[in-house]
């Protein structure tokens, strides 16, 4: 079982941002940052799972930690009525962030996912690690 700890940061929302994971292979720990100028938080937290899944191998079974609950919800539940509704919420709006919610999706029918939601900075050393790289990695824009 592959785990993966995800966090996105932006030092200002829209501003620069960073985002960072840190994957458990096995006990091989991989820890992968980036960062991005002028974003928001919501891009970053996706950005997060969409790069550390580009470097897993497909057919993995994997459990991804992160608090964002935009994120979880998101992938495990609001995006089939967004599918459903080409790509417009509830109140009819188009979906913000669209590309990076396909280019998510597409990559999660890879794998078998468990998505949990970790509580931020609650003590969880993996989401306080990961939370400190993604702030440093938006401070490097």
């Amino acid at each position: 079982m592959i785990k993966i700890y995800t966090d996105g940061s932006c030092l200002n929302n829209p501003g620069n941002g960073g985002w960072a994971a840190i994957i458990n292979d096995n006990e091989i720990i991989k820890k992968i940052s980036g960062s991005v100028k002028d974003t928001t938080n919501n891009k970053m937290e996706l950005m997060a799972p969409i790069m550390a899944l580009q470097e897993i191998d497909k057919n993995n079974e994997i459990e991804i930690y992160t608090d964002s609950q935009y994120v979880r919800l998101g992938i495990t539940e609001w995006i089939h009525k967004w599918i459903k509704n080409n790509w417009q919420t509830s109140k009819k709006e188009p979906v913000k962030n669209k590309e990076l919610w396909m280019q998510l999706y597409e990559l999660t029918k890879s794998y078998k996912i468990k998505w949990i939601w970790v509580k931020a900075h609650a003590g969880n050393a993996l989401n306080e690690e990961v939370d400190l790289l993604a702030k440093k990695a938006a401070e490097l824009n």
